[in-house]
């Protein structure tokens, strides 16, 4: 199969500038080495950023996040779709909606566990969240219910948000829904 003329170009092209690139770059490995060493030490004198405050209250805010994505995709994937329905055998767009909120289901519950360890960095939401540990843990088998048709199984999802949600409020952290972006469920 031929080749156009314009890709051996933009090949060829490449292939010089990654070996001027390569070439220029071996001849400073010494003053690299030096470069790396000075600013090690440089880094290794500066106080860490981030007192034990600092990180209680980044523990607290990425268990927001991270609680409020698990929210927003729990809501949007698996609840509206069960109120609506869609999940009940014979349904129009039922597999398509199972293979969405078993994406969701993965994404939330991988969020929950998040924000679970982020929980632990602030004592007021660890002792918050700590009930709820089995009921999260329980969550890894929302898909193979709801293709069973489990009905119950979308509402005890939404149940444990709630109640993170509500552990959440209770710590002083609110927790919103924010639906992620489909790109974030499969990353």
């Amino acid at each position: 199969m031929p080749v156009p003329i314009r890709r051996l170009v933009v090949a060829l092209t490449l292939c010089c500038a990654l070996v001027a690139g390569v070439t220029a770059c071996a001849g400073s490995t010494r003053s690299k080495s030096i470069d790396n060493a000075a600013a090690a030490a440089a880094v290794a004198d500066m106080p860490s950023p981030s007192t034990s405050a600092e990180k209680q209250k980044f523990a607290k805010t990425r268990f927001v996040a991270n609680a409020s994505l698990a929210a927003g995709a729990t809501y949007q994937w698996i609840v509206k779709p069960w109120k609506a329905g869609k999940f009940k055998k014979g349904a129009h767009g039922r597999t398509f909606a199972l293979i969405k909120a078993g994406a969701a289901g993965a994404f939330a519950y991988n969020r929950l566990k998040a924000a679970k360890k982020n929980a632990q960095g602030d004592p007021l939401l660890a002792k918050a969240i700590a009930p709820l540990s089995a009921g999260i843990d329980a969550l890894k088998d929302l898909p193979s219910k709801l293709r069973k048709g489990d009905g119950d199984a979308a509402s005890s999802f939404n149940d444990i948000i709630n109640q993170v949600k509500e552990a959440g409020q209770s710590a002083g952290a609110t927790v919103t829904n924010q639906v992620p972006k489909a790109s974030q469920l499969t990353h």
